[in-house]
């Protein structure tokens, strides 16, 4: 069994997707689409940047899904197709794509929503969140559990030995200086403004929630594996729920992959920018295949293999 996978927030790049517009027409009308949704020049920031708009939630979001969608036409035209699709974080919107739960014209609108939203949700400088490498989640979960300064909590659980936490700037930085004393590799603050996945984006969820009334949800064609808690979904008010509960839990990535491989997948394509996920996936399951899908030899080396 293949996956499609989609990488989210982090994975973006000044240049990413030009490769692939220049040389498959095809993918030029996905970019005419989110241009006329969002009103602005999609090629233009995704190609040129300047990178410090490009990072921005509310622009990095519907720049990302735009790029994986574009990747995802090519492998369809292919007629390659998955059993399973999943993303990280915002990546899940893609898969929702890829699996017929949206339309790309409604989740470009959506991810530029959910990004405004989650930028609203807390002053600038008051969140923070951390990666901290080498140590088991449990005794993460457990100092995070102990701090008693602030609102800290982990976030993304990437792989083995790699979690996120996240949540007030000060309860970060003492859980991250807690970390260290207890044998961390490595513990370090993100370069992100937005302390995503944790309690303080429930506002930003809530109002998420209003805005998904406006729009249609659909039965998924294939299983969509949802980050709350690694489980396929088909029905799309659970999808709808997942996607909600996604933005203020954590996102369980590691127990995601681990999942899709005890059904039967053992070929991942990540599709979209970047090489995050397959990093990922290799040091969660060693022996899966892993290809990415980013620009012209990527998808004609995917194409070939699969």
């Amino acid at each position: 069994m293949i996956a499609f996978v989609f990488p989210g927030q982090g994975s973006q790049y000044v240049g990413m997707g030009k490769d692939l517009y220049e040389n498959f027409p095809e993918t030029r009308e996905v970019f005419k689409e989110a241009s006329d949704v969002l009103g602005y020049d999609m090629e233009k920031l995704c190609f040129e940047g300047p990178r410090e708009v490009l990072d921005r939630t509310s622009k990095t979001q519907p720049a990302i899904l735009t790029v994986s969608v574009a990747a995802l036409r090519l492998m369809e035209l292919n007629n390659k197709r998955p059993s399973m699709v999943a993303g990280h974080s915002l990546g899940e919107y893609t898969a929702c794509v890829s699996a017929g739960v949206l339309g790309f014209r409604d989740c470009v609108s959506i991810v530029e929503k959910r990004g405004l939203f989650m930028e609203d949700a807390v002053p600038e400088g008051k969140g923070l969140m951390a990666a901290i490498l080498g140590l088991q989640r449990e005794v993460v979960e457990d100092v995070c559990r102990n701090i008693k300064s602030g609102y800290v909590a982990p976030a993304n659980y990437n792989c083995p030995g790699q979690i996120v936490i996240s949540g007030e700037r000060g309860a970060v930085l003492e859980a991250v200086e807690e970390l260290k004393q207890k044998g961390a590799k490595r513990a370090v603050t993100l370069a992100v403004s937005v302390p995503s996945h944790s309690k303080l984006m429930l506002k930003a969820s809530e109002k998420l929630g209003e805005f998904f009334t406006k729009f249609n949800f659909n039965n998924a064609l294939i299983p969509v594996v949802s980050n709350v808690d690694g489980i396929a979904r088909t029905d799309a008010s659970s999808i709808k729920d997942a996607l909600l509960r996604q933005l203020h839990s954590g996102v369980l990535w590691e127990d995601s992959v681990r999942n899709m491989y005890k059904v039967g997948v053992h070929t991942f394509v990540e599709i979209g920018p970047g090489k995050v996920l397959s990093g990922l996936i290799k040091r969660i399951c060693p022996d899966v295949k892993v290809y990415n899908v980013e620009d012209r030899d990527t998808l004609i080396n995917t194409v070939k293999s699969l």
